[in-house]
Order: structure tokens, then sequence, then C-alpha cells
């Protein structure tokens, strides 16, 4: 499973926009509510409505699902430094929101410090124990309905950021139309060769594959009709047959799966969900999107066309089999609850012994198609993952 380092990007003065207080902070740290008889620093209030937690934790992996799209996110020590300063000197320290979905007044962001010490830092204090480079927070409430309905009932548990994020793979978009020209060119001098192939009575690879998930067929289709709304401009006869073929669900040959990898890994740099007209969008959906990128590569690495990536890390993280690892059975077993399977199992790499979540190695999706994780909840006394819609 990949896993991708988000950044701020440097042209663009965004990062950050809001502090969510939520049930289940992606970051997995419960903040704290102070209270007078807890923490005083004047006897000013009887009651002074302070929540205190992490709001980013450098270096940490957070599971991330995207429709059929699995993988990880964590930032650096820097990009967490970054973002927690032009949070403040963007003044949006009054942004807040509810579990990410509505806006709330009243809530202000009055401390700020990223932790340097792990012996005299103020989170020590109480009962912390974040990793030098996090960035901690206190928020006041001055919200009644948030402080007795949420907080005194451990509604909410934790701080969790929104905003945007570059990520480090991401490449310039000048170069659109040259570039997915060159790219379908390739795919028609392939299909030409297989023609020429037949048509000489030469062997052709016959095995083909139709096994793509229905988020493939369902992208090609869409790719088909958003083209047409644009009076067909984007993509040539070449992508126009490779979405017929994907929408009907026609099995396609390990050579075109190659293709159809190699296509999508270059060409997402240019997809923009929210530009629906862009030749760029219109491209990538005839030709699988997303699921159709996940796919191909997932086949690939089944036919061994594909090498699965190992490599460590550092001290407490390690990529196995494509697979994230940890050093510990705690963290694995922590993460394993993250994605919604029990126990783990392990892995001997590089002279070490590392923990990887779940009794399995080929990780189950944990939510069924159509639907994607928020967070996670507890069903039967049990914590599970909390499946929603995809919108």
């Amino acid at each position: 499973m990949r896993i991708v380092e988000l950044i701020l990007d440097e042209d663009q003065e965004i990062g950050i926009e809001a502090i969510s207080v939520v049930e289940n902070p992606a970051i997995e740290e419960d903040f704290i509510a102070l209270k007078s008889q807890e923490f005083k620093l004047a006897e000013v209030d009887k009651e002074r409505r302070i929540l205190m937690g992490a709001l980013l934790i450098p270096n940490k992996p957070i599971y991330r699902r995207n429709g059929d799209d699995e993988y990880y996110i964590y930032f650096s020590k820097d990009t967490v430094l970054k973002a927690s300063q032009m949070y403040l000197t963007q003044g949006k320290q009054n942004n807040s929101t509810l579990e990410h979905k509505h806006e709330l007044e009243g809530l202000s962001l009055v401390e700020s410090w990223i932790v340097e010490d792990k012996v005299h830092d103020k989170s020590v204090k109480y009962g912390m124990d974040l990793p030098l480079g996090s960035w901690v927070g206190s928020v006041k409430v001055n919200n009644d309905k948030i402080w007795e309905e949420f907080v005194l009932t451990k509604k909410i548990k934790g701080f969790s950021i929104e905003g945007y994020f570059a990520d480090r793979m991401e490449r310039p978009k000048e170069t659109i139309k040259d570039d997915l020209a060159k790219i379908e060119e390739e795919e028609a001098e392939y299909l030409l060769s297989q023609v020429t192939a037949i048509l000489k009575n030469e062997d052709v690879e016959l095995e083909s594959y139709s096994d793509y998930p229905s988020g493939v067929k369902n992208n090609a289709k869409r790719g088909l009709e958003l083209n047409e709304k644009v009076d067909n401009k984007c993509a040539t006869q070449v992508g126009k047959v490779r979405a017929q073929q994907l929408a009907q669900g026609k099995p396609i040959s390990a050579e075109t799966i190659k293709r159809m990898y190699s296509y999508l890994s270059r060409a997402e740099a240019y997809y923009d969900e929210g530009d629906s007209k862009a030749c760029g969008t219109i491209s990538y959906l005839l030709w699988g999107g997303k699921a159709g990128k996940q796919w191909s590569e997932s086949k690939l690495k089944e036919l061994g066309e594909i090498d699965l990536a190992s490599e460590v890390i550092n001290d407490s993280m390690a990529i196995i089999d494509d697979r994230l690892a940890y050093s510990t059975k705690e963290l694995a077993i922590k993460a394993a609850q993250d994605i919604g399977c029990d126990k783990y199992h392990e892995h001997d790499f590089e002279g070490k012994t590392w923990f990887m979540p779940c009794e399995q190695h080929n990780l189950k999706a944990p939510c069924t198609a159509g639907y994607e994780q928020y967070g996670m909840k507890t069903k039967n006394g049990k914590l599970v993952p909390n499946c929603i819609p995809i919108k």
C-alpha cells in the first residue's frame, strides 16, 4: 500500500482551513478538557472550557480510502511546523467545524506550540506522550451547545485538521496536451502492431482479463459521457475505443493492462475532480480513472510484472510487500483497528521482525463497494469501520 507525503504548496498560500472536533481523530490522540480544578492560570472563571490536544503529529501514517483506492498519508516535521505557522498568520484561529461537516461559532485556538522537549513540554504535564515536532493546541469553547452536548458527554474526543495540501509526487500541468497525446500515440502504435501480427498469422497473446471492478467501468462510462458534452474534443479514437472496451467489461490482455497502468500513472497529474470539462480529467476517466490505476497495478503485481515494494522507512515503520509494518505488536494492533481488521502477523525483513496489521497479508477493504470509511464506530461492543456511501 502506497504512502503519500503531503506538503504545503509554497506557490499557493493555502494550508489548514479549520480545526474540527471529532469523535474519532485520525491522529489517534484524544484531547483533554481543562476545567478550573484541573488547570488554573488565575481565578477568573469557575470553568475555563478549554480543550487541549494534538493537532498534527509528524511522520505518523494515517489510513485513507477513496473509493477503491487505499493509501496512507503523513506529514513531515517541517510541514507540520509550516502548517501551524500559516494557520495563525492567516488569521484562521476562529475557524472550526464539527466532524468536518458543520461550521461552528464560538471556538478559538488560544494556544499553539510545537513539542520540542519530551520531558518539559507543557503537554507532558497533562499525560500526553507526543513525538517531537507535534503540533499541540488549546481551543477555547464559548459555545454552550458544543460544550454541554458534545464535550461533557464525550461525544467528541479529539481534534482533526482540514485543509489543502499537495502530494509530493504531483507534477506541473502545463504540458498536458502534448503529454497525453504522446501516451495515446504509443497505445495506437501498439494496437497497430497487434493487428499487423494477426494479418501475418503471427502468434498474438490471447490470455486476457476482465475482473476489473465496477469502478473502472463506471469511470469509463462517465468519461465517454463527459467527452460527448464537450463535442468529443478530448482524447483520440484510441482513448475512446479503450473506454468503450472498459465500460462494457470486455477482457483486456496483460500487455494492455501494462499500458493502462503506464497511462494512468502519468495522466494522474492532469486529473482534476472539480473540472469535468478538462481534457486531462476526461482522458483519465476514459482509461478507468483511479479505480483503473489501482486495479491495473494490483493485477500486474499478481502477474509478477511489478515488484512489490519493500523498504525500511525508519526505526518504527517499514513497507513489506506493499503493506505497512511496525516495529511493535502494539502499533500493529492499533493500526489494525484503523483499517477494520483483527490482530497482526509477523514478517522478518532486513534482519528484524516486523509486525503487520491483520492476521493475513492480503488486506480486505474495510467497506463494501460503493462505500468509504469515515472513522470508526462501536457495534456490538466492538470497534468497526464507519462506512458511508461514496458521493
